[in-house]
């Protein structure tokens, strides 16, 4: 599988999370900010940026949601 941007990726989930829980929007709007794990986001990475996306995506459940969260892990997990 290709590697995304992270922007890609916060698309594809403002696009199938219908009812977005509230702790979770911040870190999706800078996510939409950032190509890449190591950028920065303010005073952030994009590392932590995602770190705090998938603390409050707790509620977001299915495939799409259970595919982009193992997609996302798998960037934190890169050297």
């Amino acid at each position: 599988m290709k590697k995304r941007y992270l922007f890609e990726i916060a698309e594809d989930i403002f696009k199938n999370w219908p009812n977005i829980y509230f702790g979770a929007v911040p870190y999706l709007h800078a996510m939409m900010n950032l190509r890449d794990i190591n950028d920065r986001y303010l005073y952030d990475t994009g590392r932590s940026v995602v770190n705090y996306f998938l603390a409050n995506a707790a509620t977001w459940r299915g495939p799409i949601a259970k595919e982009i969260k193992t997609e996302l892990k798998e960037l934190l997990n890169e050297k």
